[in-house]
């Protein structure tokens, strides 16, 4: 997955929108204003790709201990965050998306039922 693949992705979701809170380097996407995907813009151009990615705590410990390239989030809650270094082939494009798509509904289910209701 390139970051325009990356990116194409994450504004897909619905109400998901792109912003670079911190600084020039560190893309961010949102659904409705909170954070789902971390991406180092800088990491990606010298050909090490990662993304930090929410998780529910339980999974994010299995899939430390089923992945080399998935570690605990990189300046983020080691409990609910993942970093996942894409640039290692161990990982394929079903299994990308796979943790994605989870760390948008770890989002999206930590909201109230009148944010998630502004989903539709």
């Amino acid at each position: 997955m390139d970051i325009e693949q990356l990116r194409a992705y994450c504004l897909s979701k619905p109400k998901s929108t792109e912003d670079f809170p911190f600084d020039q380097d560190t893309l961010v996407f949102k659904v409705l204003g909170k954070m789902f995907a971390l991406v180092p813009l800088k990491k990606w151009e010298a050909g090490l790709a990662s993304i930090n990615l929410k998780c529910d705590p339980e999974y994010a410990i299995q899939l430390r201990e089923d992945y080399q390239s998935i570690e605990a989030g990189w300046h983020m809650s080691k409990k609910h965050w993942n970093t996942i270094y894409l640039h290692q082939s161990e990982l394929d494009l079903k299994l990308i998306t796979k943790l994605l798509d989870h760390s948008y509904d770890m989002v999206v289910k930590g909201m109230t039922k009148r944010m998630r209701e502004k989903l539709h």
